[in-house]
Protein backbone atom coordinates (compact mmCIF):
# COMPACT_ATOMS: atom_id res chain seq x y z
CA UNK A 1 0.00 0.00 0.00
CA UNK A 2 1.14 3.47 -0.93
CA UNK A 3 2.33 5.65 2.04
CA UNK A 4 0.48 8.96 2.96
CA UNK A 5 2.21 11.06 0.19
CA UNK A 6 0.63 8.66 -2.69
CA UNK A 7 -3.20 9.35 -2.29
CA UNK A 8 -5.34 6.71 -5.06
CA UNK A 9 -8.29 7.99 -6.54
CA UNK A 10 -10.82 5.32 -7.94
CA UNK A 11 -13.33 6.37 -10.35
CA UNK A 12 -15.70 3.17 -8.65
CA UNK A 13 -17.42 2.39 -11.49
CA UNK A 14 -16.68 -1.44 -12.05
CA UNK A 15 -20.24 -2.35 -13.14
CA UNK A 16 -20.44 1.00 -16.03
CA UNK A 17 -16.67 1.10 -17.16
CA UNK A 18 -16.23 3.86 -14.78
CA UNK A 19 -18.28 5.88 -16.77
CA UNK A 20 -19.06 8.91 -15.42
CA UNK A 21 -22.11 9.76 -13.52
CA UNK A 22 -23.17 13.53 -11.87
CA UNK A 23 -22.60 11.93 -8.29
CA UNK A 24 -18.97 10.72 -9.28
CA UNK A 25 -18.03 13.71 -10.81
CA UNK A 26 -18.77 15.71 -8.41
CA UNK A 27 -17.22 13.05 -5.68
CA UNK A 28 -13.86 12.78 -7.96
CA UNK A 29 -14.26 16.66 -8.45
CA UNK A 30 -14.16 17.17 -4.58
CA UNK A 31 -11.55 14.23 -3.51
CA UNK A 32 -9.06 15.52 -5.81
CA UNK A 33 -9.36 19.31 -4.43
CA UNK A 34 -9.33 17.87 -0.41
CA UNK A 35 -6.17 16.06 -2.01
CA UNK A 36 -4.46 18.93 -3.21
CA UNK A 37 -5.06 20.92 0.04
CA UNK A 38 -3.93 17.83 1.85
CA UNK A 39 0.00 18.77 3.00
CA UNK A 40 1.09 15.07 3.61
CA UNK A 41 -0.12 13.60 -0.15
CA UNK A 42 1.85 14.64 -2.65
CA UNK A 43 1.03 12.61 -6.02
CA UNK A 44 -2.26 11.47 -6.34
CA UNK A 45 -2.75 8.20 -8.50
CA UNK A 46 -6.30 7.89 -10.54
CA UNK A 47 -7.56 5.10 -11.90
CA UNK A 48 -10.91 2.65 -12.90
CA UNK A 49 -10.08 -0.66 -12.49
CA UNK A 50 -8.81 -3.54 -14.62
CA UNK A 51 -11.13 -3.61 -16.95
CA UNK A 52 -11.60 -0.12 -17.90
CA UNK A 53 -10.07 3.54 -16.51
CA UNK A 54 -12.96 5.10 -17.89
CA UNK A 55 -15.30 5.14 -20.86
CA UNK A 56 -16.03 8.88 -20.35
CA UNK A 57 -19.53 9.80 -19.62
CA UNK A 58 -22.23 7.92 -18.83
CA UNK A 59 -24.76 8.94 -21.31
CA UNK A 60 -27.56 7.58 -18.96
CA UNK A 61 -26.87 9.90 -16.14
CA UNK A 62 -24.72 12.88 -18.54
CA UNK A 63 -22.80 14.80 -16.29
CA UNK A 64 -24.06 18.37 -16.18
CA UNK A 65 -21.23 20.85 -17.44
CA UNK A 66 -20.08 22.43 -14.58
CA UNK A 67 -17.36 24.94 -14.05
CA UNK A 68 -14.57 22.38 -13.34
CA UNK A 69 -15.70 20.42 -16.12
CA UNK A 70 -18.20 17.26 -16.86
CA UNK A 71 -16.19 14.44 -15.91
CA UNK A 72 -15.69 16.67 -12.51
CA UNK A 73 -12.18 17.65 -12.50
CA UNK A 74 -10.58 18.29 -15.76
CA UNK A 75 -10.65 22.22 -15.34
CA UNK A 76 -9.15 22.35 -12.14
CA UNK A 77 -5.16 23.30 -11.91
CA UNK A 78 -3.93 21.73 -9.05
CA UNK A 79 -0.74 22.79 -7.38
CA UNK A 80 0.49 18.57 -7.32
CA UNK A 81 0.76 15.88 -10.22
CA UNK A 82 -1.46 13.19 -10.55
CA UNK A 83 -0.76 10.23 -12.65
CA UNK A 84 -3.22 7.85 -14.42
CA UNK A 85 -3.46 4.21 -14.22
CA UNK A 86 -4.76 2.84 -16.74
CA UNK A 87 -6.12 -0.96 -18.06
CA UNK A 88 -8.92 -1.91 -20.48
CA UNK A 89 -10.80 0.39 -21.80
CA UNK A 90 -9.51 4.37 -21.88
CA UNK A 91 -12.19 5.96 -24.34
CA UNK A 92 -14.15 8.64 -24.94
CA UNK A 93 -14.11 11.09 -21.59
CA UNK A 94 -11.38 8.94 -20.32
CA UNK A 95 -9.02 9.86 -22.81
CA UNK A 96 -9.23 13.77 -21.95
CA UNK A 97 -9.56 12.61 -18.02
CA UNK A 98 -6.29 10.58 -18.65
CA UNK A 99 -4.69 14.00 -20.73
CA UNK A 100 -5.23 15.92 -17.85
CA UNK A 101 -3.22 14.26 -15.27
CA UNK A 102 0.57 15.20 -16.04
CA UNK A 103 1.35 11.44 -16.81
CA UNK A 104 0.37 7.96 -17.86
CA UNK A 105 1.18 4.41 -16.96
CA UNK A 106 -1.15 1.83 -19.59
CA UNK A 107 -1.37 -1.54 -18.77
CA UNK A 108 0.02 -3.37 -22.51
CA UNK A 109 -4.01 -5.01 -22.93
CA UNK A 110 -5.41 -0.81 -22.97
CA UNK A 111 -7.80 0.80 -25.27
CA UNK A 112 -8.28 3.86 -26.16
CA UNK A 113 -10.04 6.02 -28.44
CA UNK A 114 -12.13 9.53 -28.86
CA UNK A 115 -14.77 6.92 -29.44
CA UNK A 116 -17.99 9.91 -28.84
CA UNK A 117 -17.17 10.71 -32.40
CA UNK A 118 -19.26 7.79 -33.14
CA UNK A 119 -22.40 8.70 -31.38
CA UNK A 120 -22.08 13.00 -31.98
CA UNK A 121 -20.39 13.44 -28.25
CA UNK A 122 -18.30 16.70 -28.81
CA UNK A 123 -14.99 16.88 -26.46
CA UNK A 124 -15.64 19.40 -23.63
CA UNK A 125 -13.24 18.15 -20.85
CA UNK A 126 -10.55 19.66 -22.27
CA UNK A 127 -9.45 17.26 -25.13
CA UNK A 128 -9.11 18.96 -28.30
CA UNK A 129 -7.22 21.56 -25.76
CA UNK A 130 -4.82 19.16 -24.17
CA UNK A 131 -4.51 16.31 -26.78
CA UNK A 132 -2.78 18.86 -29.29
CA UNK A 133 -0.30 19.52 -27.02
CA UNK A 134 0.48 15.90 -25.72
CA UNK A 135 0.43 14.53 -29.17
CA UNK A 136 0.98 17.27 -31.58
CA UNK A 137 -1.45 19.05 -33.88
CA UNK A 138 -1.72 16.83 -36.42
CA UNK A 139 -1.76 13.33 -34.74
CA UNK A 140 -4.53 14.86 -32.34
CA UNK A 141 -6.47 15.91 -35.07
CA UNK A 142 -6.48 12.26 -36.51
CA UNK A 143 -7.56 11.08 -33.21
CA UNK A 144 -10.30 13.83 -32.51
CA UNK A 145 -11.75 13.68 -36.38
CA UNK A 146 -11.42 9.94 -36.90
CA UNK A 147 -12.66 8.97 -33.18
CA UNK A 148 -10.67 5.54 -34.55
CA UNK A 149 -9.25 2.88 -31.49
CA UNK A 150 -5.39 2.63 -30.86
CA UNK A 151 -3.76 0.40 -28.41
CA UNK A 152 -1.01 1.21 -26.23
CA UNK A 153 1.84 0.79 -27.96
CA UNK A 154 0.78 3.03 -30.21
CA UNK A 155 -0.06 5.36 -27.19
CA UNK A 156 3.37 5.18 -26.17
CA UNK A 157 4.76 5.81 -29.78
CA UNK A 158 2.30 8.91 -30.05
CA UNK A 159 3.70 10.04 -26.24
CA UNK A 160 0.66 9.77 -24.89
CA UNK A 161 1.31 7.04 -22.84
CA UNK A 162 4.31 7.71 -20.74
CA UNK A 163 4.68 3.86 -19.57
CA UNK A 164 3.37 0.88 -21.55
CA UNK A 165 3.65 -2.36 -18.46
CA UNK A 166 2.19 -5.75 -18.23
CA UNK A 167 -1.34 -5.98 -18.26
CA UNK A 168 -2.90 -5.88 -14.41
CA UNK A 169 0.38 -3.64 -13.33
CA UNK A 170 -0.42 -0.31 -14.67
CA UNK A 171 -1.69 1.06 -10.33
CA UNK A 172 1.45 -1.07 -9.29
CA UNK A 173 3.86 0.97 -11.41
CA UNK A 174 1.95 4.20 -11.21
CA UNK A 175 2.13 3.70 -7.42
CA UNK A 176 6.03 3.33 -7.49
CA UNK A 177 6.51 6.21 -10.26
CA UNK A 178 4.40 8.30 -7.91
CA UNK A 179 6.75 7.63 -4.48
CA UNK A 180 9.90 8.44 -6.51
CA UNK A 181 8.49 11.63 -7.58
CA UNK A 182 7.22 12.02 -3.71
CA UNK A 183 10.44 11.85 -2.69
CA UNK A 184 12.05 14.13 -4.69
CA UNK A 185 13.03 17.15 -3.29
CA UNK A 186 9.14 18.50 -3.44
CA UNK A 187 9.82 22.47 -3.23
CA UNK A 188 11.69 22.05 -6.20
CA UNK A 189 9.36 19.83 -8.04
CA UNK A 190 6.17 21.99 -7.39
CA UNK A 191 7.64 24.81 -9.36
CA UNK A 192 9.55 23.02 -11.90
CA UNK A 193 5.96 21.61 -12.60
CA UNK A 194 4.01 25.19 -12.38
CA UNK A 195 6.74 26.61 -14.35
CA UNK A 196 5.72 24.28 -17.37
CA UNK A 197 2.13 24.81 -17.02
CA UNK A 198 2.93 28.43 -16.68
CA UNK A 199 5.03 28.52 -19.45
CA UNK A 200 2.67 27.04 -22.17
CA UNK A 201 0.58 30.20 -22.87
CA UNK A 202 3.89 31.95 -22.92
CA UNK A 203 6.08 33.91 -25.38
CA UNK A 204 10.06 32.98 -25.11
CA UNK A 205 10.65 35.78 -22.97
CA UNK A 206 8.32 35.94 -20.52
CA UNK A 207 8.42 32.15 -20.13
CA UNK A 208 12.25 32.22 -19.04
CA UNK A 209 11.44 34.83 -17.24
CA UNK A 210 9.02 32.76 -15.34
CA UNK A 211 11.27 30.46 -15.11
CA UNK A 212 13.54 32.86 -13.02
CA UNK A 213 10.99 33.35 -10.86
CA UNK A 214 10.15 29.60 -10.09
CA UNK A 215 13.92 28.83 -9.81
CA UNK A 216 14.54 31.74 -7.34
CA UNK A 217 11.94 30.38 -5.21
CA UNK A 218 13.93 27.11 -4.86
CA UNK A 219 16.99 28.35 -4.34
CA UNK A 220 15.98 30.93 -2.24
CA UNK A 221 14.50 28.00 0.52
CA UNK A 222 16.35 26.24 2.90
CA UNK A 223 16.01 22.86 1.32
CA UNK A 224 18.16 23.75 -1.51
CA UNK A 225 21.31 24.42 0.80
CA UNK A 226 20.62 20.66 2.02
CA UNK A 227 20.23 19.31 -1.10
CA UNK A 228 23.54 20.51 -2.29
CA UNK A 229 25.08 19.82 0.79
CA UNK A 230 24.28 15.99 0.12
CA UNK A 231 25.65 16.23 -3.67
CA UNK A 232 28.53 17.50 -2.42
CA UNK A 233 28.97 14.42 0.54
CA UNK A 234 27.92 12.06 -2.21
CA UNK A 235 30.89 13.35 -4.60
CA UNK A 236 33.58 13.53 -1.63
CA UNK A 237 32.52 9.51 -1.09
CA UNK A 238 33.17 8.50 -4.41
CA UNK A 239 36.40 10.45 -4.75
CA UNK A 240 37.09 8.65 -1.38
CA UNK A 241 36.05 4.92 -3.18
CA UNK A 242 37.79 5.83 -6.17
CA UNK A 243 41.44 6.19 -3.71
CA UNK A 244 40.73 2.49 -2.52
Amino acid sequence: MPGDAVHVVRIGRPGRRNAIDSATAARLHDELLAFDADDDARVAVLTGDDAAFCAGADLVDLPRLRPSGPLGPTRLQLTKPVIAAVEGWCVAGGVELAAWCDLRVAGESARFGCLERRWGVPLVDGGTYRLPRIVGLGRALDLILTGREFDAAEALALAFANRVVPAGTALDTAVELAEAIAASPWNCVVHDRASVYEGLGLGLEEALANEDRHGRAVIGHPGFAEGVARFTESQRQRREAGRR
